[in-house]
């Protein structure tokens, strides 16, 4: 709509074809018959094997499995499958033509006919390559850190470079700054995180977060977070949603653990962005603007982890030249000196002082006086990460 708030009008794009939308998806599908013939398969999953559609059909699903994989679909996913008609997060391998290795999640439903016999089984194949490669690396470091406390300190520097990307990306027309630093002399792995990544042209997503505690147990958590919301933004892309999506996920994982959150989801309008935001349990970000006072986003969300029917709502803001989004972790506002805590209207005061300056100036203005509020060391993990709208 247009008018007194000058939005510029959204144009819905146009709906997909439902046959280019299956081949095309961001994730391999296939159907068999209640003995695993391929009854069909779509392109993505094709592709990632090295296969052509027509080469599959009437294959035996369990034929692109390694060999291990065969006996652990034998033993355990075809008689889940058949028991409770569905199979959920089973990681297997699958092998390529070339016989190399994916590492796969595969979620997976098995239809029944009126009569109670099986029907056909849908099975959905997210492809597993980064996530089992971190897992790896996350495995191997706690089991060194177990076996040298000598070297515990290089492992946490280690770990945090896992979770915490080196430099955010390069965004035309939107300025992004980021920084991370961890409470004390950084020998214990924190919760604190964040990451910025595409979902499209001109749509980005933001998530940043803090895992209660610290040290390994605290780092699985933070993994498992953010890579929950980079596999969720694929089919979920309204951040409030995604928010009740990952509440369910740190809950089954079964860890006494829980995390703040604030998303943002932004997408280019005109000569600025468009953010809808939404937080679980965590301080609403910042906006800062040129020509007006620093302000606090009105939103509140449940702690992400804690309650299963949490719900969270979503905010939108439009960014314009000279305004900033600024995301921080309550070891900004927590920090704690000679004067008492930092807080909330001492931050604002700082990041008023900086309004006009550049995403990577609000950032550094804001670590600083952090900092120096406690004597040049931090007693909590900070995070912090701003998203300005450069003047023209």
């Amino acid at each position: 709509m247009t008018g007194e708030t000058g939005l510029v009008p959204v144009v819905a794009p146009a709906a997909d074809d439902a046959d280019d939308l299956y081949h095309r998806a961001p994730c391999g599908y296939l159907s068999t018959d209640p003995d695993g013939r391929i009854l069909q398969i779509n392109r993505t999953l094709a592709t990632w094997l090295g296969w052509e559609v027509t080469d599959l059909l009437s294959r035996a699903f369990i034929d692109l499995l390694t060999p291990g994989g065969r006996i652990f679909h034998e033993t355990h996913f075809a008689p889940l499958l058949r028991m409770h008609g569905e199979a959920r997060e089973i990681a297997v391998d699958l092998r390529r033509r070339d016989g190399t290795r994916l590492p796969v999640l595969v979620n997976a439903t098995m239809d029944s006919t009126p009569d109670g016999s099986l029907g056909t089984v849908r099975i959905a194949v997210f492809d597993a390559t980064e996530r089992r490669r971190y897992e790896r690396e996350l495995v191997g470091a706690k089991e060194r850190a177990e076996a040298s406390e000598e070297r515990a300190s290089m492992l946490a520097r280690t770990l945090q470079e896992t979770l915490i990307p080196p430099s955010p990306p390069q965004i035309a027309d939107l300025d992004v700054a980021a920084a991370y630093r961890p409470a004390g002399d950084g020998s214990e792995v924190g919760g604190d995180f964040y990451d910025v990544f595409d979902l499209g042209e001109d749509d980005w997503f933001v998530i940043l977060g803090d895992v209660c505690g610290k040290g390994a147990e605290a780092a699985v958590v933070t993994a498992l977070v953010r890579y929950t919301v980079r596999a969720l933004a694929v089919g979920t892309r309204q951040p409030s949603l995604l928010l009740e999506k990952l509440n369910e996920a740190v809950i089954q994982h079964r860890t006494d653990r829980f995390c703040t959150v604030v998303l943002a989801r932004l997408q280019r309008q005109g000569e600025g962005w468009r953010a809808v935001v939404s937080v679980g349990g965590h301080p609403a970000p910042l906006l800062l603007s040129a020509d007006t006072s620093a302000r606090q986003l009105d939103l509140l969300g449940p702690l992400v982890g804690v309650m299963d029917d949490a719900t969270y709502t979503d905010h939108e803001v439009l960014l314009g030249p000279g305004d900033t989004l600024l995301l921080y972790t309550d070891g900004v506002t927590e920090a704690s000196g000679a004067a008492g805590f930092f807080g909330d209207d001492r931050l604002l005061r700082v990041v008023d002082d900086g309004a006009g300056g550049t995403a990577t100036e609000v950032v550094d203005t804001v670590l600083t006086q952090v900092l120096d509020f406690q004597d040049g060391i931090a007693r909590d993990d900070i995070a912090l990460l701003a998203l300005g709208v450069p003047l023209p």
